[in-house]
């Protein structure tokens, strides 16, 4: 009988889907770079020197392009061992393989500058949540930043982010993770909408159409609800970034 349904999948994560979810060689992440560096970009700290935590980093993309950016001081780990075996075979090798509360757990208080978790905390249940919350607030340094790529429950499309995986728990809006955050300890969170990268004439294409749609989805929630929507956020994913 399985009494543990991650173990049970993570020990295939990247293979049982209908496509895999790492690439075999490094080219095969061309396809996110625009992405993951439009998120790096806008949300790193500008020091490159501080020492970064990414926490679920899976195979080790952003840190790879993280690197590429500077940021050598950063280290990634990852639940799953085919991630990690992928990210191995990638040649990013600053990736091991542990429990992301044991990591947390293995750090003393005010000791990292940076912690990433980039589609990760929507695996947790909510009690799950909360203890991993408070072991972050810990071992953050004062000011420093947790930064959050997780699923926006108030998209149209929430759905596909949330059952796209069977062991996610749970999707948030920007009003219930402020929630979270600041009653955990965080002094300030400030939340962003995720909009397509812009790079080249497609990626502009893209983005001047994101605009329109969204300026249709405000009117729609202006004539639901009489106000402007002016806060909202309506893409599938969101990003978050919490001060200590």
């Amino acid at each position: 009988m399985i009494d543990d349904y991650r173990s049970f999948i993570y020990k295939s994560y990247v293979t049982s889907r209908q496509e895999p979810l790492a690439p075999e060689n490094l080219t095969g992440l061309k396809n996110r770079e625009s992405r993951l560096m439009q998120f790096i970009c806008n949300y790193f700290p500008k020091k490159r020197e501080v020492k970064i935590l990414d926490l679920g980093c899976g195979h080790g993309a952003l840190i790879y392009f993280a690197i590429k950016m500077g940021y050598h001081n950063i280290y990634g780990v990852d639940c799953s061992p085919e991630q990690v075996a992928f990210a191995k075979q990638l040649g990013i090798d600053n990736v091991q393989e542990d429990d992301l509360m044991n990591t947390l757990n293995s750090h003393p208080p005010n000791s990292l500058d940076v912690i990433i978790s980039y589609d990760v905390i929507e695996h947790f249940n909510k009690n799950e949540l909360i203890n991993f919350v408070v072991e972050i607030v810990r071992v953050l340094k004062t000011d420093g930043y947790w930064i959050i790529h997780i699923p926006n429950g108030g998209s149209i499309f929430s759905n596909n982010v949330l059952y796209g995986d069977f062991t996610h728990e749970i999707a948030f809006t920007a009003t219930s993770i402020t929630q979270l955050l600041k009653a955990s300890g965080f002094r300030e969170v400030k939340c962003f909408e995720e909009y397509p990268p812009t790079n080249g004439f497609k990626g502009i294409v893209r983005f001047l159409i994101w605009k329109f749609i969204r300026v249709i989805l405000k009117f729609y929630l202006a004539v639901e609800t009489g106000g402007g929507g002016k806060e909202s956020i309506f893409s599938q994913n969101f990003i978050v970034v919490a001060t200590k």
